[in-house]
């Protein structure tokens, strides 16, 4: 899998955590169009690494942010710094 692939498919899962929509694991993997292997992979990549108040909720069907965040992954450009 390609890096940008890659980023693109966390992109989009955090787009679907944040609004509670990723529906069961299985769901979530056909969505992102992704073995469910995978996706227990992703999340417990984002929990453990990077650190993402992930949880899954039953009322919801869904996996859920604890906390009001969102993954930004992007270019920033510094101020005449060449660092």
């Amino acid at each position: 899998m390609d890096f940008y692939d890659q980023i693109g498919r966390i992109e989009r899962l955090d787009l679907l955590l944040r609004t509670r929509s990723t529906g069961t694991p299985e769901e979530l993997a056909e969505k992102l169009g992704i073995s469910t292997s995978q996706v227990y992979q992703i999340i417990k990549l984002m929990k453990v690494k990077k650190e993402a108040p992930i949880y899954y909720s039953r009322a919801y069907r869904s996996y859920c942010y604890r906390e009001n965040v969102r993954f930004i992954c992007k270019f920033q450009v510094l101020d005449d710094a060449h660092e």
